[in-house]
């Protein structure tokens, strides 16, 4: 990490009250220069100005008016929810609404909904976001869920109940803690926690009659979690995840600690995704690529070693799945070039159903009503918000399911019936390869030539997937900026030969692929290509910069948000749960020759080649890419007169989740475009 010494003899930048002497102990202030770059100028008097808030600390960035707020801040107000899990009745298997999670405050927090467009009690009052939680199946009015402290990711688990409306932390407030998954008899439950030796995931298992005493049940090495219980509460089934292209699955004996291999004869590049044991206890149903390019659904008996496809016909990927509670039917989220699809399987005939009806967008958070009776869903599309949907199934398939929708997310006011829609593009690279993308047009400028904004996913393993985006909209409405969304080489959802295009030695080979959209854009009398930025997060950011390395002649501004700057430094730097996962996408900075790879590749290494406008954006507590990435890269391109903004959030990980923070960033970004790209 830069040490950077603080002003003397000056004024400090930031515009909020004086820092906390920890911060000042991280040294963000900047040397004093006879023309720092990153020196405030006064505000105009007369001119009405926005507060900074509280928690973020600014450099360069002028003073944003109460103007330019009123323009954005109606797209701010965009709420969502997302479904967390069925509310269970006080007896018997019908629920009694659903859990859910929304913000009316700061943050999104847990609430309770008895039904479809009803009143939200909300459930966590808490300063920090709270987006998951899971009733005990018997118990219903305990449940667990998990939070962490300014965005550090280090989450602890909480008891919550609903009785008295109080709860608990039941972790030991140091270690990090996940994948909490009670067992069918709602007394015992499990979670991964870090807690020995604050690098590798063990399992843990505790109960409702004395929560905070844990048993270790399970010692892995790297990431390991439980994915579900045996019907009959004595088998495990755990998962360990080691890369995007490779995973595997064992089963653990609870009541001995007998560990066996799931699937002893795929030792190879297998990338498993859900895996859920039959009701029998007699096998187990997953998905992964085994076979092919895609994640596809498969069942495989135990006393047998040959695994059974039971979706040879569809293509492309399976993103998540969920049983019935009766084990007669699985519900599958199909990813088809970037659109979900739901379909159900029938375990005993093999049939399966593509579900009609739904809007065309995203689903996620797949999950089946207590009674088996129908299925809830969190629904997002181009034009709205996610909310919570449900199917009814109980006359399937001889009637059609009936979509219910349960939650009506503002939008701040907004009429949303003529926002733009998502075009799926393919465009060729400097190899042959077609590259997917998704083109939003600003709606209102049809057939005009307008600038560009190409977004870049994080991951690098992700996938851009057309949902709704408030920012998004604000761009395309109000500044008249087209949005393309590149799925560059390396994403995943197009299979794992496309997925491993940028491993290793090729990583630039992504980068490339933005040099040829930028081709591409020439070639679109509707887009000025003597206007185009570009914007993307974590691993995006690190696009941001290579590409405003590689194309800046071609490239108005950029805006790196939580991104690598510099590889080495990012593995050296990285939480130590997370280094040995990196190393496995990035290279293993330990061997010299990667390492000299790593180094010729890092923005920091050629900072003295970004000569475009570049706003960073950091958090930070960010425990995936440190707060150093930021202002390493920030002090090198301030070092040489470039364009520099810097905006970090105090209370912040990795990106921005609370709802002032969120706010001021757009604000923000929104005059960076202004004046750089739209001049």
């Amino acid at each position: 990490m830069t040490v950077l010494k603080p002003l003397k003899n000056c004024q400090s930048s930031l515009q909020t009250k004086p820092l906390l002497s920890a911060l000042l102990a991280l040294s963000l202030f900047l040397p004093c220069t006879s023309a720092p770059a990153f020196a405030q100028e006064e505000e105009p008097a007369a001119e009405l100005n926005v507060s900074v808030p509280e928690a973020m600390v600014t450099r360069n960035i002028p003073a944003v008016s109460e103007a330019l707020k009123a323009q954005v801040e109606q797209y701010s107000h965009v709420r969502s929810a997302a479904f967390v899990d069925w509310y269970p009745a006080a007896t018997g298997t019908n629920p009694s609404g659903l859990l859910m999670t929304t913000r009316f405050g700061n943050t999104y927090q847990l609430h309770k909904l008895l039904q479809p467009g009803a009143r939200r009690e909300q459930l966590t009052f808490f300063e920090e976001p709270v987006s998951s939680g899971r009733f005990s199946p018997t118990q219903p009015r305990w449940f667990l869920f998990g939070k962490d402290i300014g965005g550090s990711e280090n989450y602890q688990l909480f008891l919550l109940n609903t009785q008295t409306g109080k709860s608990e932390m039941i972790s030991d407030g140091k270690s990090r803690h996940g994948g909490a998954l009670w067992a069918p008899d709602g007394q015992r439950f499990v979670f991964n926690s870090t807690r020995r030796n604050g690098k590798d995931n063990d399992i843990y298992l505790s109960s409702l009659s004395d929560p905070k005493v844990a048993q270790r049940v399970y010692t892995g090495e790297g990431y390991w979690t439980a994915t579900d219980w045996s019907a009959d509460g004595e088998y495990l089934l755990l998962y360990n995840y080691i890369s995007a292209q490779k995973s595997q699955y064992r089963r653990l004996h609870l009541p001995t600690g007998k560990v066996s291999e799931v699937f002893p004869q795929k030792n190879g590049q297998v990338a498993f995704g859900d895996g859920l044991f039959a009701k029998d206890g007699k096998g187990v149903y997953y998905t992964s690529d085994e076979k092919g390019d895609f994640k596809q659904l498969y069942y495989k008996a135990f006393n047998k070693s040959i695994s059974e496809p039971l979706t040879p016909a569809l293509q492309w990927d399976i993103r998540e799945m969920a049983m019935s509670h009766d084990g007669q039917h699985i519900a599958l989220v199909h990813n088809e070039d970037g659109i979900a699809q739901l379909r159900l399987i029938n375990t005993q005939t093999r049939q399966i159903s593509k579900l009609t009806g739904i809007p065309i967008g995203q689903i996620s958070r797949i999950s089946f009503s207590p009674d088996d009776r129908q299925l809830a869903m969190t629904l997002s599309t181009s034009k709205a918000p996610a909310d919570i949907y449900t199917l009814k199934l109980h006359d399937f398939p001889k009637q059609a399911p009936e979509l219910m929708r349960w939650t009506y997310s503002e939008v701040g006011g907004l009429d949303t019936s003529g926002f733009a829609e998502a075009r799926l593009i393919h465009y060729p690279s400097f190899d042959g390869k077609s590259i997917p993308a998704f083109y939003y047009h600003p709606p209102h400028l049809k057939g005009q030539k307008v600038p560009v904004v190409i977004q870049i996913h994080g991951g690098p393993e992700s996938q851009y997937r057309p949902a709704f985006s408030s920012r998004l909209h604000y761009w395309l409405n109000e500044l008249g900026i087209a949005v393309i969304a590149p799925n560059v080489r390396g994403s995943s959802g197009y299979g794992k030969a496309y997925l491993s295009l940028d491993n290793g030695y090729l990583r630039e080979d992504s980068v490339k692929d933005i040099g040829a959209l930028l081709d591409w854009i020439k070639t679109q009398p509707q887009l000025n290509s003597e206007r185009v930025g570009v914007y993307g997060g974590s691993y995006g950011g690190y696009m941001v910069l290579a590409s405003l390395i590689h194309y800046g002649d071609r490239l108005k501004a950029g805006v790196d948000s939580v991104g690598i700057s510099n590889f080495v430094t990012f593995l050296k730097n990285t939480k130590d749960y997370r280094r040995d996962l990196r190393r496995v996408e990035y290279g293993d900075e330990r061997d010299p020759k990667m390492r000299a790879f790593l180094e010729k590749i890092s923005p920091t290494t050629r900072a003295k080649d970004i000569r475009s406008p570049l706003l960073v954006v950091q958090g930070l507590n960010d425990p995936r890419v440190p707060a150093s990435e930021a202002e390493q890269i920030a002090d090198a391109v301030n070092a040489q007169g470039t364009p520099l903004w810097f905006l970090m959030a105090k209370d912040e990980g990795h990106g921005f989740s609370k709802k002032p923070n969120r706010d001021y960033l757009e604000y923000v970004v929104a005059q960076f475009w202004k004046t750089y790209l739209l001049d």
